[in-house]
């Protein structure tokens, strides 16, 4: 199905490559529909990628596998989370944290404090806010991101 947006322009989207927000991201509860875009090179979004909305051309938000800025990272997932997306193992969970990327690069950070849980078999997500964790909403990554 082809799809206008403002940073891409119009980009076909095959329907296993929808991801449904059930509940919408945090902010913007009315977007629901989304695909994943990163480097046409890779068969996975493991560096940069975009979550682009399927529902409001305007709207994307830069996004990192939570591993590939804390190896440790490990959020608790409850039963609501799988309960809205499904069951999750190690096989079909992707976690992901939205990027803040400031004109001085160096000034990059991911938000830890609300990642973006993504079960690849039903295609669902939800954005949850992980209590208690000592997870930070600004977690610098430029260094990481440089090695």
């Amino acid at each position: 199905m082809e799809y206008t947006t403002k940073l891409f322009g119009k980009i076909d989207v095959n329907e296993d490559k929808i991801i449904e927000f059930p509940e919408g991201i945090l902010g913007f509860e009315n977007l629901k529909k989304f695909t994943l875009m990163f480097d046409s090179e890779s068969s996975s979004p493991t560096g940069l990628n975009f979550l682009v909305s399927l529902d409001e051309p305007a709207f994307m938000m830069p996004v990192v596998p939570a591993i590939a800025v804390k190896p440790d990272y490990s959020p608790s997932i409850t039963g609501d989370i799988e309960k809205a997306i499904g069951p999750l193992t190690e096989d079909n969970l992707l976690i992901m944290v939205t990027m803040t990327i400031p004109s001085d690069i160096t000034q990059m950070t991911v938000n830890l404090n609300a990642p973006i849980i993504i079960n690849s078999e039903s295609r669902k997500a939800i954005q949850s806010i992980v209590e208690n964790e000592g997870y930070d909403i600004k977690y610098p990554i430029y260094e990481s991101l440089k090695k």
